[in-house]
């Protein structure tokens, strides 16, 4: 038994909670995957995997040997880049995840990053804001970027870099296509008025949503009920433009749809919605050497330039349009 191959198949089996996705992942068979974890329940003497007619989690013991393995392979990981990587030359991976909302923000810094240093391998992940932050704490994620409103700094393990400010639109179908075939930025709509249009939103499990369910509540003091709900960001767009529905969607978003000229986005206001976004690291670790190129290209005047016009209040990025 290879015991650092069975360790990674045991982490992607905890990534994917599904053991076939977890062998595709792996680029093995089902089998070869399920024998190695019984491999690994051998060779420590315990039950791993609670087995049913699906994946059903792991036993007591099965989740004090995953922590250690991802601490290992954390490890490897840290040896193998600072064998490889010169003083300005990073070589390895790095996981960054982020909220749907974030995706085109954090796409974008992957991309320049990439371009600055070509030996980091960014894989870009979209998750919820638990899902996010439990990847954090458990190393299967080296970064995430999401809302800072949910970390207590006092209490947490992790550290906040902080990004943007997220602003908000109401995104729907113009009356006809924007001069140039590019979208524009109308009047401003009060969160009340927003309310009785029908809308697609993000569904419950979304922090997002939580955010959009206070903002109604204060406008209108009653729950809003979407005619549509998704976990996806891309769905919300393809949505307002497919069918007689809105969208609220924020400037990162909206700024990643500036192609569409079918589409019209107005500021929310009444009341006026701003939330901070932050990148996030595990405190307590030794960055890798890829995550302390990512950190510095963070902190970097040009990637504050790229926020400034791709995300948070977007007046600068598109025309707007006051009539």
């Amino acid at each position: 038994m290879n015991l650092f191959v069975s360790l990674r198949y045991l982490v992607a089996l905890d990534d994917h909670r599904h053991f076939g996705r977890a062998a595709l992942a792996c680029h093995v068979t089902q089998p070869a995957l399920s024998n190695a974890i019984r491999a690994l329940e051998e060779h420590f003497g315990s039950a791993i995997v609670k087995r049913g007619r699906t994946f059903a989690g792991f036993t007591t013991e099965g989740d004090r040997i995953l922590a250690s393995a991802r601490s290992m392979l954390h490890e490897h990981e840290l040896l193998e880049q600072d064998l490889k990587s010169q003083a300005d030359s990073p070589v390895g991976h790095l996981v960054i995840g982020a909220v749907p909302t974030a995706m085109p923000i954090v796409a974008r810094f992957g991309a320049m990053l990439q371009d600055r240093h070509p030996g980091i391998r960014p894989t870009l992940r979209s998750m919820s804001s638990i899902e996010l932050e439990t990847g954090l704490e458990s190393l299967a994620l080296d970064m995430g970027l999401g809302y800072t409103e949910r970390i207590d700094e006092n209490r947490s393990a992790l550290r906040l870099i902080p990004q943007y400010t997220e602003h908000y639109y109401l995104l729907s179908r113009a009356p006809g296509p924007a001069a140039g075939g590019a979208m524009t930025i109308g009047p401003p709509i009060s969160w009340r008025e927003a309310a009785e249009l029908p809308l697609c939103l993000l569904s419950a499990e979304m922090h997002n949503r939580t955010l959009m369910d206070r903002a109604f509540l204060s406008a209108c003091q009653r729950v809003v009920e979407p005619v549509i709900e998704t976990n996806s960001s891309l769905t919300l767009a393809l949505s307002v433009r497919a069918g007689r529905v809105a969208s609220v969607m924020p400037g990162a978003l909206v700024g990643a749809m500036q192609g569409y000229g079918d589409l019209v986005a107005r500021p929310l206001q009444a009341p006026q919605v701003g939330v901070p976004i932050a990148f996030m690291v595990h405190d307590g670790n030794r960055p890798s050497r890829t995550l302390e190129a990512a950190l510095a290209f963070a902190a970097d005047p040009l990637w504050a330039e790229q926020l400034t016009l791709h995300a948070g209040s977007l007046g600068i990025a598109l025309g707007v349009d006051q009539g």
